[in-house]
């Protein structure tokens, strides 16, 4: 399926749900600004990612999504004014059945449908899996996500990247905010781990590791506006094995951050 189709549909779905299910939402926009490697070549080139993510609540459970778009300036065949998204919705188990499935730490056990979807690589997979909802204080959210990794991609013979074995996926997000005297900051996040797997040509895709916390400081408040509004912070990119390549990349961010 074409890129823009799968996301238009996913962005359509999401504003329905905000508008006459959701019983919370949150859509921002993400400006992040950094130099990034290309993993293939090495080269490094300050990077731009313009990034649409929304997240809503309902009777019987969430969605989240994002879109990115990243340009670097270099016409090298990798982040040149292309476009990546990821979708999940996750059906709460105690929500729909009526049930308590809490225990201890955990506040509820969910199950999750998604996808990852990218443009100029024509790659798609799909994530169904478990989502563990946690209860720890200080945080807004806590989340484990346990997924397999299947590829449905498209491959080199239509001008994609190589299709791959399907695989599986462990993701942790997080949200903590805390206060230094009457300023508000917010640390969130999250880290995943891909397992390893095989491309169409039997050559090794190794696991990765990619971190992304991000530290905002609430400018808006700040300056007497909402709170939660205008965000202002650095978001610091770890990838080790970054796409399955040798490469690790460490990458500190301006991150900026506008909720509507």
């Amino acid at each position: 399926m074409n890129l823009k189709k799968i996301l238009s549909v996913a962005a359509l779905c999401a504003v329905s749900t905000s508008s006459y299910a959701a019983n919370w939402s949150s859509t921002q926009l993400h400006i992040n600004n950094g130099d990034q490697k290309n993993p293939f070549t090495l080269a490094e080139s300050n990077t731009t990612v313009v990034s649409l993510q929304h997240a809503s609540g309902y009777d019987y459970g969430d969605n989240f999504f994002f879109i990115d778009y990243s340009d670097d300036g270099l016409q090298d065949g990798y982040q040149d004014k292309d476009f990546y998204g990821e979708w999940y919705s996750t059906f709460s188990l105690s929500k729909i059945s009526g049930s308590d499935f809490s225990s201890g730490a955990i506040s509820d056990v969910g199950l999750t449908a998604g996808f990852n979807a990218a443009g100029d690589s024509k790659v798609l997979k799909y994530l169904p899996g478990v989502k563990l909802s946690w209860q720890a204080p200080g945080f807004s959210f806590l989340s484990t996500l346990f997924t397999a990794y299947i590829d449905d991609s498209e491959g080199v013979a239509r001008g994609g990247a190589p299709t791959e074995t399907n695989s599986w996926m462990i993701d942790v997000a997080w949200g903590y905010p805390f206060t230094i005297g009457s300023q508000k900051f917010n640390v969130t996040g999250h880290v995943e781990y891909i397992a390893e797997r095989e491309n169409e040509f039997g050559e090794d895709v190794k696991a990765w590791i990619l971190a992304q916390p991000i530290i905002t400081w609430d400018l808006g408040h700040a300056m007497s506006m909402k709170e939660n509004t205008l965000l202002l912070g650095l978001e610091w990119q770890y990838w080790h094995n970054k796409l399955g390549t040798n490469t690790t990349e460490s990458v500190p961010q301006l991150h900026v951050e506008w909720t509507f």
